[in-house]
């Protein structure tokens, strides 16, 4: 995807407000805890998921952060927004969209980082419901050109869903969650190309195999930490541009086959 910039350049410029779905654990948790702590976070955090009441003991281990700028709340601390969204629940996601709209007090999201799983209506749901912030964020920016510092949707996707490779299938079955990603890769397909010319960038990224209660930590199986995953995805997105709208990509930038 190009030539990367360093670290701490790649994360001052990745966004001013960025919302991640599933941030309770995981790849969302770590997505949400790297960007607090980077030397120049974004303005606003937005972190989602179905379950408030262990993200929050987390969050309060950070402890250090708020003092970096990084606007990351929850409810009832006050100085960080955390969200309860329900991403199989319209009223819910249209509730935690005004609450977001709310906080960026007139300015546009740029960027949505969907990475929970539940449901095969949850992402499009959600891109459509904060569709509006996005385009906002997009015609207020005064740049030209496609990048996650303008506008961007950003689906965490997985290369056992590639239909190119069809990776070890007999080794991880996982029929229905390979045919969720691979339908998932369409519609990333469908926004790029939709969305381009309102100036939103769309792509897919495959986070390795990573040390997740989903990527099978428990069995010791999973070869890759997820602060080393969410460090590498952090990058990527530091370097996305038009030639990479509607990619699939790995985390360390390598285009996968769909």
């Amino acid at each position: 995807v190009g030539e990367r910039r360093g670290k701490g350049d790649n994360m001052a410029t990745l966004a001013r407000s960025v919302l991640v779905t599933g941030s309770n654990r995981g790849i969302g948790l770590e997505l949400v805890r790297q960007l607090a702590a980077s030397p120049r976070p974004p303005q606003h955090i937005f972190a989602t998921c179905r379950d408030a009441s262990g993200l929050r003991g987390k969050v309060s281990a950070w402890g250090c952060l708020p003092a970096r700028g990084a606007r990351v709340r929850i409810w009832d601390l006050g100085s960080w927004p955390l969200l309860g969204v329900y991403t199989v629940d319209l009223p819910s996601i249209r509730g935690a969209m005004q609450t977001v709209e709310t906080h960026l007090e007139g300015q546009g999201l740029n960027l949505l980082i969907n990475n929970a799983g539940v449901g095969s209506q949850a992402t499009l749901q959600s891109v459509c419901e904060f569709l509006p912030l996005l385009e906002k964020a997009a015609k207020d920016a005064g740049t030209e050109g496609l990048s996650c510092s303008r506008a961007a949707i950003i689906n965490v996707s997985s290369k056992v869903g590639s239909i190119g490779l069809c990776l070890g299938v007999l080794e991880a079955p996982m029929y229905p969650y390979r045919a969720s990603k691979a339908a998932q890769n369409m519609v990333t397909r469908c926004l790029a190309e939709e969305l381009r010319d309102k100036g939103i960038l769309c792509a897919a990224i495959h986070p390795g195999w990573v040390k997740t209660d989903m990527g099978t930590d428990c069995l010791g199986l999973a070869p890759m930490t997820v602060e080393r995953s969410m460090q590498g995805i952090l990058e990527v997105l530091g370097i996305l541009s038009q030639e990479t709208c509607g990619a699939f990509l790995d985390w360390e930038g390598n285009r996968l086959p769909w």
